[in-house]
């Protein structure tokens, strides 16, 4: 993705033309970005060789998933309709794992009836619903406990997941507890400790942490655990942050504190896998000039992309198309939605734009499409894939009828 000739192009097809076939705003995916990132992954974790799940939370789309199956890779699925996703776009179901708190019976019934390789179980209640389900199809089912190892991952509050305040896992006491109540079933195999700790972590240290836990509990109960699902969260940059995460020292950390288990390592990844691999194409329906700043009134709107919304989460605003002309005033880059939190970014220095001109939200490959919604009856964007130059349609437009 870059500029050639003052014009915004991914891979080689211009952006101006792209946006010219199809109706603003829309997605656009980068193949070669994706690839570059599994590839990235993998090097970084080689000395590990571990099961990669991508999060299909983090992304849905079924062309999407489709590339990153053939790129190697299985998935981390948290709903029958995540499960059912991955298994139709080919993904191995023994490359399956299944988390989340909310699990319904129909849910663990599927997930068990497909024969995916572990349901990782994040409640007392869960086990013995698993355990109910087994007896009744007369199966061993494989599962994992998803422990809360109270680790700060030093991230927003909205997306932490490891601390004790959290929904998330079980505690040391439980997970003890339920370690060796599954000794004993007839109908459960327990297979992995899982965590997980949050998102967009930046820093080594909430993960040496973590890891730490991961060695006392298990030195201590002298579990032989077949895998240890170390989860995801590992940020990548959204503004211009000088961020960049220490790959390397990760894979010591884990070594150092697990290499002796002869565990295999789970990682669920999404963020680092695809989120910049993705942008958001928008064209500016109105500028609203006041005293202090100019609205640049988007046809994209929170309901297209809801990260800034939700989280306050800041993603960089590029224009399509480069001119030298700046502008004096701040430019509030906001939708149409009737919601005074449908906005995107302030910015005080930016070229000058028109009415009608192509913005570009960047970084939006994670999190972007996968929550987006019909709010205000709005119909939700197209997902164009750039592959080799080839323009592929990942999902058409939708239209009223879909849901009118």
């Amino acid at each position: 993705m870059k500029y050639i000739k003052s014009n915004f192009h991914v891979e080689d097809v211009n952006l101006q033309k792209l946006a010219k076939k199809f109706d603003t705003p829309f997605y656009c995916y980068s193949y070669e970005k994706l690839k570059k990132n599994i590839i990235n992954f993998k090097y970084h974790f080689r000395k590990l060789n571990p099961l990669i799940c991508f999060a299909i939370k983090s992304n849905s789309n079924l062309s999407i998933i489709k590339e990153i199956k053939k790129l190697g890779l299985g998935a981390d699925v948290v709903s029958k309709g995540e499960l059912a996703q991955a298994l139709k776009a080919g993904i191995n179901p023994k490359q399956i794992v299944f988390s989340g708190v909310g699990k319904s019976h129909l849910e663990l019934k599927y997930a068990i009836e497909k024969k995916i390789l572990l349901i990782n179980s994040e409640s007392k209640s869960e086990v013995f619903e698993i355990e109910k389900i087994a007896k009744l199809k007369k199966k061993i089912v494989n599962i994992g406990i998803r422990l809360n190892p109270n680790t700060d991952a030093k991230t927003l509050s909205k997306i932490s997941t490891g601390k004790k305040g959290d929904k998330f896992g079980v505690n040391e006491k439980i997970f003890i507890e339920l370690v060796n109540y599954i000794k004993k079933s007839k109908y459960i195999n327990l297979k992995c400790l899982s965590v997980h700790i949050g998102s967009q972590i930046f820093e080594n240290k909430p993960y040496e942490k973590m890891l730490k836990v991961i060695n006392r509990i298990v030195s201590k109960i002298k579990y032989e655990f077949e895998y240890i699902d170390l989860g995801g969260g590992i940020g990548i940059p959204y503004q211009n942050e000088k961020k960049i995460f220490n790959y390397n020292n990760y894979q010591k950390s884990i070594i150092k504190y697990l290499g002796k288990y002869n565990s295999k390592i789970i990682f669920e990844p999404g963020r680092s896998i695809v989120g910049n691999a993705g942008i958001l194409v928008s064209k500016i329906i109105y500028i609203k000039e006041s005293q202090s700043k100019n609205f640049i009134i988007l046809d994209a709107g929170m309901n297209d992309f809801m990260r800034p919304a939700l989280y306050g989460a800041k993603h960089k605003i590029i224009p399509v198309n480069k001119k030298n002309k700046s502008s004096n005033k701040i430019y509030e880059f906001v939708g149409p939605i009737c919601e005074s939190t449908d906005k995107f970014l302030s910015i005080k220095k930016f070229q000058k734009l028109n009415e009608n001109e192509l913005i570009i939200i960047c970084d939006v490959g994670a999190y972007g499409s996968s929550l987006s919604s019909n709010y205000n009856l709005r119909s939700k964007p197209a997902e164009i894939l750039i592959k080799n130059s080839r323009i592929i349609i990942a999902k058409k437009r939708q239209k009223l009828r879909d849901f009118i």
